[in-house]
């Protein structure tokens, strides 16, 4: 699951970023309403956490953006602005929940996982591709019906992967995807977590699904590859 983050407060920003990949999810910031329209509007993303006091474009006028170019995207307003009139005025233009700054993570986490729920059709929230299951929500991994444990960066890898069954994924596509960065032609990063991931996955089990595409990349598949 990928989520955007759309908040100027930089420590603020950082420590919601921290929380949610603890959580598995793959995040984004976006440090003004601008950059935050660009990425939404740009990328799928599965949430957006919306602060409405953004420079450069307000967090309202964000909203109109968003919801006129993505529908169906979840957006949840986390600010300072607690007026009943001004939350009752956001929902209504489109936003999905409301919380108001000082907040408890834990509450925060358990809206994002119900909107997440929400705004998911089944088949988006558990991923299968033979005998390994990802459910998206629940951050669960199983292989032959026994949990595989993951850190939160071979989670975000192995869903990047299974999201793409079938198809060759690049070093470059990971490292953009799962990384948030730019690929760096020195780092084997990549291949340190394939192996990771290999090591629990497909370890002593009747059919290896994460293959080596030599040239290429990695793919996921029950069918194989070239390694």
């Amino acid at each position: 699951m990928r989520i955007l983050i759309a908040e100027d407060d930089a420590p603020l920003a950082g420590f919601l970023r921290k929380g949610l990949e603890a959580e598995h999810y793959a995040v984004d910031v976006a440090g003004d309403g601008e950059a935050a329209r660009d990425l939404a509007v740009a990328y799928d993303y599965d949430l957006l956490v919306l602060d409405l006091n953004l420079p450069k474009r307000d967090g309202l006028a964000v909203l109109n953006d968003v919801r006129g170019a993505k529908e169906n995207v979840p957006i949840l307003v986390l600010t300072g602005r607690s007026r009943v009139e001004e939350r009752v005025a956001t929902l209504d233009r489109g936003a999905d929940d409301y919380v108001t700054k000082p907040f408890s993570f834990s509450e925060l986490s358990a809206r994002v996982r119900a909107l997440l729920r929400r705004g998911k059709a089944p088949q988006q929230v558990t991923l299968q591709v033979d005998d390994l299951v990802l459910d998206r929500i629940e951050h669960r991994v199983e292989r032959g019906g026994k949990r595989i444990e993951l850190t939160s960066k071979e989670f975000a890898l192995l869903e990047y992967l299974m999201r793409n069954a079938g198809r060759c994924i690049t070093r470059a596509m990971i490292i953009e995807h799962v990384w948030n960065i730019s690929f760096d032609t020195t780092t084997n990063v990549v291949d340190v977590y394939i192996n990771y991931l290999r090591r629990k996955v497909d370890e002593n089990a009747p059919r290896k699904l994460i293959h080596t595409v030599r040239g290429a990349g990695y793919l996921l598949s029950a069918s194989g590859g070239n390694a």
